[in-house]
């Protein structure tokens, strides 16, 4: 298992990410919206080439527009 931590800019949105059993697991907090997208494209993105499953936890979410939905379809 490998754990990661990316801070977009305070307050705003922070990504970690861990890689469990070959899933890659990107815990996402804070606000999603259009100036945030990118950071959240390139989270659930990038990573090992091995890894076949992301999995989104929206769990630390406080709000979401649009464009972040755009990104998750």
């Amino acid at each position: 298992m490998s754990d990661h931590d990316n801070t977009a800019r305070p307050g705003r949105l922070s990504v970690t990410h861990r890689t469990v059993e070959g899933v890659r697991i990107v815990s996402l907090r804070g606000e999603i919206d259009h100036t945030s997208r990118d950071v959240l494209g390139e989270a659930l993105l990038s990573g090992d080439a091995a890894v076949t499953r992301v999995v989104a936890d929206l769990g630390g979410v406080s709000f979401m527009d649009s464009s972040g939905i755009n990104v998750l379809i």
